[in-house]
């Protein structure tokens, strides 16, 4: 199947007739990639499916808005790392515990995850993702995973570029001593 242009999704959603079509087309383009963005970021299924939805309804209500001084995708990323933020940030002042103190609770029901089907070198490197502080691991997984540049990154987040190649490089070495440590079990 051909990959629609982002041009001709704006252009559709811009009129009233084709709206519905052209929201099906943003959903096929970016729906999987925005869903595994937020399932690196909350780990757990179910609530990613439903931090998806927000985004989607959020885009939805926002779309004709939307002004073209960046991409579509990096703006539909925003959101999704802002909704993501703020449901982690939710999380923890429910349990009230600071994020860090939630990260091993992420760790058990990774690894306690039907959805999860990665072999045990996978769920190390999750597992190594989840002792990182939030914009460490917003800033590897955007980079590692979701292969964007650092400018892109610097879009989302409203970080330089030299903090974000600090934070990655940072990051990646605690991943490496994580990962070279043989004392981890799971």
């Amino acid at each position: 199947m051909k990959q629609v242009e982002d041009e001709e999704i704006l252009e559709k959603f811009s009129v009233e007739k084709t709206r519905n079509e052209a929201f099906n087309l943003l959903l096929q383009k970016y729906q999987q990639k925005i869903y595994w963005h937020i399932r690196r970021l909350v780990i757990d299924h179910d609530d990613t499916d439903d931090l998806v939805q927000e985004v989607f309804i959020k885009v939805w209500k926002n779309l004709e808005k939307f002004r073209n001084d960046s991409q579509l995708y990096t703006w539909i990323y925003r959101i999704a790392t802002n909704e993501s933020i703020t449901f982690l940030n939710k999380q923890k002042q429910k349990n009230n515990t600071p994020l860090d103190e939630v990260s091993p609770e992420l760790a058990e029901n990774l690894v306690a995850s039907a959805y999860f089907d990665g072999d045990k070198l996978q769920m190390k490197l999750q597992q190594a993702l989840l002792t990182l502080p939030e914009k460490q691991r917003l800033v590897f997984n955007m980079k590692y995973f979701d292969d964007l540049k650092y400018e892109e990154i610097s879009e989302i987040l409203g970080t330089s570029v030299g903090a974000l190649k600090a934070s990655f490089h940072i990051a990646a070495k605690k991943i490496e001593t994580f990962l070279l440590n043989d004392d981890i079990s799971f």
